[in-house]
């Protein structure tokens, strides 16, 4: 038997955890530089706020309903999200990060008696130890326990937010009740195709004349969801595995085109890179740097610039990563032209105790060690004050952050403060 625990609303329940009074008021959360609505409570649904909304566009409605807004506080969201992982690790040791906001576990080998009271147990866990609302969907299949947790979640007043498929009955009525393109793994163009073929829920997916249809579309993969939906379980859990590449790109405040200025921002985008690859263990053999004009402002003429170089050794020191973007902005830096986005990707990553040395050509040994104190300091402190020469010691990014709150988990100086009398 599977699980799938969705946090509820999780931007939103992050928020709320440390100001309780904005439960029951509509609250929305933004995406990066306060562009779009990512994250809603239900009184803000309930208003008719879109998901993905650009927030200029539905501005009228949040000030007419005195709409909560914050920007994304994702220090915050990932230190509970951590937290929510753990407490589920209590429960079994097969535990699946999903996403920042959910996680299936398995319950192989394991007996449990009422599965509903094993649900509630997990959920009154949760919402007491971090005051964040979860739904709970169990069923035989991965596939199903998402269908699952979606009932779970849509009518929270029969359910309790917990759902169990656990016979063929209520397996056959949950497929008949889910549109075919709310079935895991089924996007636009597939569900566009699906429609098309008379296949409107996921019970028609899984009738036996529509499999030479499937095969055809969607090949082994469609073939393993049919077989999760009929209720055989071949989609196994997943271990956390390291990043096939690392990419750090922002776009700027104003654009830049003086070259020392994009300079500092390139170099800083490849120190961050590097210190992903450390925490990970890992090295990367390729550097790719971006650079983007305003799409806007090109009157026809291309915007977007790439450029590509091997390092001569793996590395994940933020001199060797740094060095070969410069040389790569060098060769792409157009005098006086102004630039919008850049941007720095790391790829073919291996981990670090799988790295091949070289006998003549081999990176600075003092490198590593120079990082390791960089590392040590930035994990006891919090902030990245120890920089390279190149970097502004005094600018950090600037995302558009109107509506921010405190970090009251991984912040000693935004820590809450209780008076008691």
């Amino acid at each position: 038997m599977y699980a799938l625990v969705d946090c509820n609303n999780f931007y939103v329940s992050c928020e709320r955890v440390f100001q309780p009074h904005l439960n029951d008021r509509p609250v929305v959360v933004l995406s990066n530089n306060d562009g779009c609505i990512i994250s809603r409570s239900n009184e803000a649904k309930a208003l008719g706020i879109p998901m993905g909304a650009p927030e200029f566009q539905v501005r009228d409605l949040i000030q007419q309903h005195t709409i909560r807004v914050f920007s994304s506080n994702y220090a915050l969201y990932g230190d509970l999200s951590h937290r929510v992982m753990k407490i589920l690790e209590n429960y079994t040791p097969n535990v699946e990060v999903y996403s920042i906001d959910e996680a299936f576990l398995d319950f192989s080998g394991m007996t449990i008696p009422d599965l509903n009271t094993y649900g509630s147990e997990i959920q009154h866990r949760i919402l007491k130890w971090l005051s964040i609302p979860v739904g709970i969907g169990f069923a035989p299949t991965k596939t199903l326990s998402k269908v699952a947790n979606k009932i779970a979640k849509k009518f929270p007043e029969r359910t309790n937010g917990i759902y169990v498929i656990d016979t063929e009955e209520k397996r056959i009525k949950a497929l008949k009740w889910t549109k075919i393109e709310d079935v895991w793994g089924i996007g636009f163009r597939l569900t566009k195709k699906m429609q098309a073929q008379n296949i409107k829920t996921a019970y028609d997916f899984t009738l036996p004349h529509n499999e030479v249809f499937i095969r055809k579309e969607m090949g082994v993969i469609g073939m393993r969801m049919k077989y999760e939906l009929e209720g055989k379980s071949v989609l196994e859990m997943e271990e956390p595995k390291a990043k096939k590449n690392i990419a750090v790109t922002r776009s700027f405040e104003k654009d830049i085109s003086n070259f020392n200025e994009l300079k500092e921002r390139v170099v800083t985008f490849a120190s961050v890179c590097s210190e992903k690859l450390r925490k990970q263990n890992s090295c990367c053999n390729t550097v790719t740097l971006y650079l983007r004009k305003d799409p806007f402002n090109a009157n026809g003429e291309k915007y977007s610039f790439y450029r590509m170089q091997t390092l001569p050794f793996p590395s994940n020191t933020s001199f060797s990563i740094s060095q070969i973007a410069i040389s790569m902005l060098k060769d792409l830096y157009q005098d006086g032209t102004a630039y919008k986005k850049a941007g720095i990707i790391v790829s073919e990553i291996m981990p670090s105790s799988q790295r091949q040395f070289k006998l003549f050509d081999e990176e600075n040994p003092k490198y590593q060690k120079l990082m390791e104190v960089v590392d040590r300091f930035h994990t006891k402190t919090g902030e990245r004050k120890l920089r390279l020469a190149s970097q502004d010691l005094k600018r950090t990014w600037k995302m558009k952050q109107n509506h921010l709150s405190k970090r009251y988990t991984t912040n000693f100086n935004e820590l809450l403060e209780v008076k008691c009398k």
